[in-house]
């Protein structure tokens, strides 16, 4: 074998072991990518699960699931992503204009998807903030009812109807939480002009302390009876307020219940309960009028 022969031999030696190295390496760099994306996401799955072992409440554990799946998707991307370009600089495939090229078509991307963008960082914050719990009623712009899910994309919530609206998070603008702590059922209830007064607000009162003392309502009723006073005149009615402190999402039920007694109370004590009345005044009839010839 000549000399020329057994260079080109070699050659073609060297080349086919380039060749099954570089397969090696990018072998071992799929491989390694796979271990560090199960490991990652299996560490934060177990970080996830102790600190959720420690939460009390439900609402704090489902937001540590949440967190935990948006870190395992965000590490898998990104492991994944710096592994695709290892492989491609590996078979050799220069990545600046495919860097260009993606850059471009980000920007593109990013203006069309801004609304995309903006929902998921809403979504985020009000995860962070803790400012809506599945379970709430809440009102955001427009669209009031119960919590049923919450997203990173969106909320869903159901109104008195049954209706069910789909709030994407970036049209959040402001949240009105009516399930948080407690709450207030605020009760006006017009009275005739000529309705005592004193006796009116006595009767709410005394009301208030049988409806507080009812098992059912009881615990509901986290505070006594709280009488405002006058709180403005109407065209045909004197209207007093009042209000209970009740526990979350009990406002209805114990104002409904308050003002069905009340009707009965104020029924009883002969106190009017006035209703839009119009006064017709008729002139009287026009005097003859007689003229005479001089």
């Amino acid at each position: 074998m000549s000399l020329e022969q057994l260079a080109a031999t070699a050659s073609a030696l060297l080349h086919t072991d380039a060749a099954w190295l570089s397969a090696l390496r990018v072998v071992l760099v799929v491989v390694a990518a796979g271990i560090v994306v199960a490991v990652l996401q299996r560490t934060i799955r177990r970080v996830r699960e102790r600190i959720a072992s420690r939460l009390a409440d439900r609402q704090a554990v489902k937001r540590a699931e949440t967190f935990g799946r948006v870190l395992r998707y965000v590490v898998a991307v990104v492991v994944w992503l710096l592994a695709g370009m290892l492989v491609l600089a590996e078979m050799g495939i220069s990545l600046a204009p495919i860097l260009g090229a993606a850059g471009v078509v980000g920007i593109a991307v990013g203006f069309g998807a801004q609304s995309l963008v903006k929902d998921y960082f809403n979504g985020l914050f009000l995860l962070l903030e803790d400012q809506i719990h599945q379970g709430d009623v809440v009102r955001l712009g427009e669209h009031a009812g119960l919590v049923e899910e919450m997203t990173l994309r969106y909320v869903r919530l159901r109104d008195y109807d049954g209706h069910v609206h789909f709030v994407p998070n970036g049209q959040i603008t402001s949240v009105v939480n009516m399930g948080r702590g407690h709450a207030h059922a605020v009760v006006d209830v017009g009275i005739a002009y000529g309705a005592p007064l004193d006796e009116a607000m006595a009767a709410m009162a005394r009301t208030a302390e049988q409806l507080r003392a009812d098992p059912a309502f009881g615990t509901r009723i986290l505070d006594g009876f709280e009488m405002v006073g006058v709180e403005r005149w109407d065209d045909s009615a004197i209207v007093l307020r009042g209000r209970f402190k009740v526990a979350p999402l009990e406002q209805w039920a114990v104002r409904r219940e308050f003002l069905r007694r009340l009707k009965l109370a104020f029924d009883a004590a002969g106190i009017e309960i006035p209703f839009p009345q119009l006064t017709v005044h008729m002139p009287g009839p026009a005097s003859a009028v007689h003229g005479g010839a001089g």
